[in-house]
Order: structure tokens, then sequence, then C-alpha cells
């Protein structure tokens, strides 16, 4: 088969699987979420390395609304050079350092109804192990979005000996096969073409749109950011203005205002 046929084939195969067997899982989350959004919390939100996409998928964006918070250290991500200084050499060593998270989170003042919400692909590095350790000694919820597949096969490497999977109060697989990349390539040696961007999106966005389905049903719609195509220029303007004024209201608490 085509290579890039193979690809969007084993796209929709994520696709389907995400609508089979998580939807309870994301009814679930959409709960914990809507709940925190609608009590004036927030739901913090962290990744590392390429799972920060997942982040910035959430808010802020046309058809998003306020009430997560990014928690992302860019010497974690691939916001950074890919060698030299700020390298992903650093970045991939410093995903490994225990104690890391809680020097993160003391920036923070986190606590109920606040949740917290974690994208990591296999779910076992030590920085998203201990961040969902520390969210759970403030009695915070947590929702973990992981490739099921991948974290079975992959040893724990925090010292607690526990995985991403083990922490969390609901896991959502991204429904992507162990190892992420997906395509086989006549005469190369190493699979191509990485599905969790797929299942990491559609189960941000599936996510989103329950809790605001959610938000309407406990009479307190959100702020969304809307394009000026369904609302006009002006209302579209008014609307990024009060929903941003929004998310700095919440905002307020989480640095001890």
């Amino acid at each position: 088969m085509d290579p890039a046929l193979a690809y969007l084939d084993a796209a929709e195969a994520i696709l389907k699987r995400i609508r089979e067997h998580e939807m309870e899982h994301i009814e679930r989350a959409a709960e914990i979420c809507a709940h925190t959004i609608a009590n004036d919390g927030l739901v913090h939100m962290f990744a590392t390395g390429h799972s920060r996409m997942m982040i910035e998928e959430m808010y802020p964006r046309h058809g998003s609304f306020p009430g997560f918070h990014p928690i992302v250290e860019l010497s974690l991500t691939y916001h950074t050079q890919v060698v030299g200084a700020n390298g992903q050499r650093q970045a991939m060593f410093l995903e490994h350092v225990e104690g890391f998270a809680p020097v993160i989170l003391r920036n923070f003042v986190l606590q109920p109804p606040d949740s917290f919400l974690i994208f990591s692909n296999s779910g076992v590095n030590e920085v998203v192990v201990e961040m969902a350790l520390e969210a759970k000694k403030r009695d915070l919820l947590v929702i973990a979005v992981i490739s099921k597949d991948h974290s079975r096969l992959q040893p724990p490497k925090h010292s607690s000996g526990k995985k991403l999977i083990d922490i969390a109060d609901v896991t959502i697989d991204n429904c992507t096969p162990a190892g992420d990349a997906m395509v086989r390539v006549e005469g190369l040696d190493d699979p191509v073409g990485p599905g969790s961007t797929i299942g990491g999106a559609a189960v941000t966005n599936a996510l989103k749109c329950a809790i605001a389905q959610r938000l309407v049903a406990l009479g307190k719609p959100p702020l969304v950011l809307t394009s000026s195509v369904f609302a006009g220029a002006e209302k579209s303007q008014q609307g990024f203005e009060d929903s941003y004024d929004d998310y700095r209201r919440r905002l307020k608490r989480v640095y001890g205002g």
C-alpha cells in the first residue's frame, strides 16, 4: 500500500478505537473538568516534549474557552533548538530528573476545586509521574492521557515504582500503537508516521466539547473564542477580550492573589 494511505488508514483506526473504547473515560474526565471550571477553578495542564502540543490545542484557540491553565517548561519541550544550547539532549535528560516537578509547582497555589490534566504518550518518565504525585498531594483529581499500549511495554522509571496510569483518577487512552510510528516503508528499517498527535488531539477536542455541554447544563456557558465567520468581526473581538479577562480573573489565585 502507498505509505501515505497507510498512514491515513492507521489514523482512522485510532479514531475508531477512541470512539469504541474511550468515551466513558472522556465523559468521566469531562465531569471533573466541568466541576472545576463551573466553580471558578482551573484545570492545570502539564506535558513534556511533543505532548505539549495537546496543551496548545486545549486553550487558547478558536472553539476553546477559559478554565485551563498550561504549565509548560520550555526546557522540557521542542520549542527550543535541536542541538546546541537548550537542545533536545538536555530536554530529554531533564524529563528524567526527579525533584524537578515540585520546583515547578512551587510557583503556583493549587487547591480544589482545581484539577490536573497530564499528557504523556508513555506515561513513565520521572517528571510526569512526579507531577501527578504532587497534584495528588494537593488533593487535586488527576486525568491522564496516554497510550496504554505504549505504557504497558515500558518499565516504571520513577523511584516510586509507579507509572502515570497508577496515579491518575481517570486515564484516557489516545489509542496509539506502542512505539507511536505506524507505517513501514519498503527498504527502511524503522517505521515512520507517528500517531499520538492524531489520538491526542482527538481526545483533547472531544473532551473540550463534552466539558462545554456540561457547563451549559450547569447554567454556566463558557466564554468561547469564536471566529468572525460565526459572530462577525466586532462580536468575535469582544469575545476574545471577555475570554481572556475571565482567564486572568481565574489565574489570580494561582499566583497567590
